[in-house]
């Protein structure tokens, strides 16, 4: 990771050099615009709207429109001489409890990394809030733009959460929040709650969720490259919804079903080890029936070879030749 951002946090009297790095990337797929004709990218070219003359990066300056239809004209050196106090600070202004930080006003995390020199500090605050349970509001300024924000500890870091300012969360404008509530049956409570039940997990696994559409972009991205067929995908059947408790009661059993498949699938895994290792039995039995037919032949010629007088150190290698030769047919018929 690269840094984006440095500067300190003011704790009091305290200040922390610290190093800000982006805690999060987007995996979004990336197209570029091209003629759908031959595939050539599409360039666009900076023009003026007055003179229509291309303008060069160099002389692009910010404008605001205002009302009356005029433009500001705001040059970089106006927006540097522009005070801004938490331009290489983080400011911590209050403590407050995590709950009471509506997740509306979540914007974007960073992870804060100390200095060599500053790692005891880093510490002292990061273990203060952890044993807290609050976190720290604060003011930063990124990028020439001042955001609020909030210190947490998440896995032994602190985490800058940037958020949004109050008149930046809009407040829902719903006709139906001003009139009177439909009355819900407790029958329907109850199957809503068994739904939610039967959905439930104990915590969060981010892991077993993952960007299904993307995906399917990617691989169509390869098909085409590789001039295979394209395929359609089907269409999701259209259920008709009776009622509130119809759909409530398909829901549930939909769950049901779903969690039934799973523990199946999970079952028959252990049916395949059961028949391989019955198989693994049978080839097993097999193989000691020969051995011991084998065993039986050998007994007898080391028998006939005492009776003709051998030594029996003589008779003691042939079993030992024979024994080897007996392992063979059991292996192969095992592995059979």
């Amino acid at each position: 990771m690269r840094a984006m951002w440095k500067g300190t946090i003011s704790f009091g009297l305290v200040t922390i050099p610290i190093k800000l790095y982006a805690a999060t990337e987007t995996k979004n797929v990336s197209f570029r615009q091209v003629h759908a004709d031959d595939g050539g990218r599409i360039q666009y070219k900076r023009v003026c709207g007055i003179d229509g003359d291309e303008v060069p990066y160099s002389d692009i300056a910010k404008g605001y429109e205002l009302d009356s239809g005029d433009m500001v004209v705001l040059t970089s050196e106006d927006m540097a001489q522009l005070p801004l106090s938490s331009s290489h600070t983080i400011d911590v202004m209050e403590f407050v409890p995590l709950e009471s930080v509506d997740p509306l006003y979540y914007d974007k995390g960073y992870y804060l990394e100390p200095d060599k020199a500053a790692a005891k500090p880093y510490v002292l605050l990061r273990d203060a809030l952890a044993d807290s349970g609050k976190v720290a509001i604060v003011k930063i300024a990124i990028r020439q733009r001042e955001s609020l924000a909030l210190l947490r500890v998440t896995e032994d870091v602190l985490v800058l959460q940037t958020m949004l300012w109050p008149d930046e969360v809009r407040t829902p404008d719903f006709g139906f929040l001003d009139e009177e509530e439909p009355d819900v049956r407790p029958d329907e409570m109850s199957m809503a709650g068994m739904l939610i039940e039967s959905l439930s997990s104990e915590v969060f696994e981010p892991d077993k969720h993952h960007d299904e559409y993307r995906e399917a972009v990617l691989s169509l991205v390869q098909a085409k490259a590789e001039g295979q067929e394209v395929f359609t995908a089907p269409e999701s059947e259209s259920t008709e919804v009776i009622d509130l408790m119809s759909a409530l009661q398909a829901s549930v059993e939909s769950a049901g079903s779903a969690s039934g498949a799973r523990s199946r699938s999970s079952g028959s895994g252990s049916s395949g080890s059961a028949r391989k290792a019955s198989n693994g039995g049978r080839a097993k039995s097999d193989g000691q029936k020969s051995s011991s037919k084998t065993t039986q032949k050998t007994s007898a010629k080391s028998a006939s070879g005492s009776k003709d007088g051998k030594a029996k150190s003589s008779s003691g290698s042939k079993s030992s030749g024979t024994s080897k030769r007996t392992k063979t047919p059991t292996s192969k018929r095992s592995a059979s």
